[in-house]
């Protein structure tokens, strides 16, 4: 049985008018009547294809600007239509309404015009009204009315003439579509209009489009998908980068791959980062990216194996040669030297992305049940970063090496979970400790990684000592120099330990916490 309803009459009325002339030829040679607006009315009769002005069909002209074209009943009549109720038939046969099997509408480009640091009147005559109301209309009445709402829909279109129609299927999915559209463009007007108020806190509105379902989540018997944000307050991020090799992503492989990122690019020098397990096993800086994915992997060869690797450089070809001979899950780089892909695809299951713009997002958000937390990154105020704001409160004058050391470890330790120890030495992580219960064990645990080469290193801990325990731990494993927020009501304890020792240490009033 066919349930294809046939394409009579097209109401079209487009921003975006690429395709417009052939969609209009194609539905002109089929035998549809078309209306439409303004200037889309204007490219298709210079087209020479005919089409009946909505001025002319209402009786009414366009004013304000085009602000007032097609809110009228003769035309919302037509679209609202139920082509199967005989009341509604009989409504618009009374007032010489005609129905419209086809609407055609895209919307004005609100969020590129906010994108392009247009002023306020500029964005706020880029609201579309009529736009939304006629995709809406359609849409409800999907029953009656095919709805394409972007030019990426023309294939269907195409298609659905060749075959006598749209099916109730085809009408609904595009209906469907409608919905979204106009959501994600509704969210969009909101959450800028709550900025230009100081207002945007009070609500926030988040659009994702599935790109596509992954195997597995964390475990196997947990279903997964992948969403990119269509949302303008959400910085894109791993979601949008091209894979270019390799077996698919894994959940796994996203959230250590965004992990990586957020490392890499908290460091203005070239940086390699290695995460396992969203933690890092290495984070170097280097006088290039080859140089710093050496000494990041120097930091735990053994916790690298099976690592997702991200650098915040263009990946060279001799740190395409060093990172092939490693079991690396995934490499993430803003680009490749010519012939490092090439090196890197001999292994076939390695997956290389690449995201060419990557800037580290000013706010994060995490589900809880029921709700979400959102708070500013902890990159908002990265004055504390700087050695200049710290004070020193034990030891003598420091070596410039070892204050840059100090730097690197402070910046580094905010990518590792809490609690967390960090030792560095010479632009380098040489040892770890993460996502312990107490410092003490994290301080344990950095300097047993880190074995011979904590003898000379500097620490960095994301929060204060509670006690000079986790510190004395540095100390006899021969850590010189250490940084750390303060702020401890037992300050005076740690800070006689380290003076005991004869070791400088700093407190930089600032807390690297990261539980997530």
């Amino acid at each position: 049985m066919n349930n294809r309803k046939p394409i009579r009459r097209a109401l079209i009325s487009v921003y975006d008018k690429s395709g417009l002339i052939e969609i209009g030829e194609l539905l002109h040679n089929s035998g549809v009547e078309i209306l439409s607006t303004g200037s889309t009315a204007k490219s298709l009769a210079a087209a020479g294809i005919p089409v009946t002005a909505v001025e002319e069909y209402t009786g009414f002209p366009e004013m304000m600007g085009g602000r007032v074209k097609t809110l009228h009943p003769r035309i919302h009549g037509g679209i609202l239509a139920d082509q199967d109720n005989p009341e509604h038939l009989a409504a618009i046969a009374e007032h010489d309404i005609a129905p419209f099997d086809l609407i055609i509408i895209n919307l004005y480009p609100f969020a590129k015009t906010v994108a392009s640091a247009a002023d306020f009147a500029e964005c706020i005559e880029q609201i579309d009204i009529g736009g939304p109301s006629m995709l809406r209309g359609a849409a409800k009445n999907h029953g009656s009315v095919a709805v394409i709402s972007d030019p990426s829909q023309y294939g269907l279109l195409r298609s659905a003439i060749h075959e006598g129609g749209f099916t109730l299927a085809e009408r609904t999915r595009l209906a469907m579509e409608v919905f979204r559209t106009t959501a994600q463009y509704d969210a969009a007007i909101a959450s800028w209009l709550g900025d230009q108020l100081e207002a945007g806190d009070e609500w926030k509105a988040a659009i994702f489009h599935r790109i596509a379902p992954l195997r597995y989540g964390e475990n196997p018997h947990q279903a997964a998908s992948v969403y990119a944000n269509a949302t303008s307050w959400i910085e894109p991020g791993i979601a949008q980068a091209v894979q270019r090799h390799g077996k698919e992503m894994s959940f796994n492989n996203y959230t250590d791959a965004d992990a990586a990122l957020r490392s890499a690019y908290d460091h203005s020098e070239p940086c390699v980062a290695i995460i396992k397990h969203a933690n890092p096993c290495g984070i170097a800086i280097g006088s290039d990216i080859a140089d710093a994915y050496a000494k990041a992997h120097a930091c735990d060869p053994v916790s690298a194996f099976g690592g997702v690797v991200a650098t915040n450089r263009p990946v060279s070809l001799a740190m395409a040669q060093a990172l092939s001979a490693v079991f690396t899950e995934v490499v993430i780089a803003p680009s490749y030297e010519e012939g490092a892909v090439e090196v890197l695809a001999k292994k076939p299951s390695i997956r290389i992305l690449t995201l060419e713009h990557y800037v580290n997002s000013s706010i994060e958000g995490r589900p809880i049940s029921g709700g979400l937390l959102i708070q500013q990154s902890d990159l908002v105020d990265a004055s504390g970063d700087d050695a200049a704001h710290w004070s020193q409160v034990s030891g003598g004058e420091i070596s410039p090496e070892l204050l840059n050391d100090l730097q690197f470890a402070w910046r580094a330790v905010r990518a590792v979970k809490s609690n967390a120890i960090l030792l560095a030495s010479n632009g380098a992580s040489v040892g770890v400790g993460m996502g312990q219960v107490n410092r003490v064990d994290s301080a344990r645990l950095a300097v047993t990684r880190a074995g011979e080469r904590s003898q000379g290193s500097v620490a960095a801990s994301d929060a204060f000592f509670p006690f000079a325990d986790g510190l004395q731990i540095l100390i006899d494993a021969g850590v010189v120099a250490v940084v750390q927020p303060g702020g401890s009501v037992r300050d005076e304890e740690v800070i006689a330990t380290a003076k005991a020792a004869g070791i400088a240490m700093f407190f930089t009033g600032v807390r690297h916490f990261s539980h997530a």
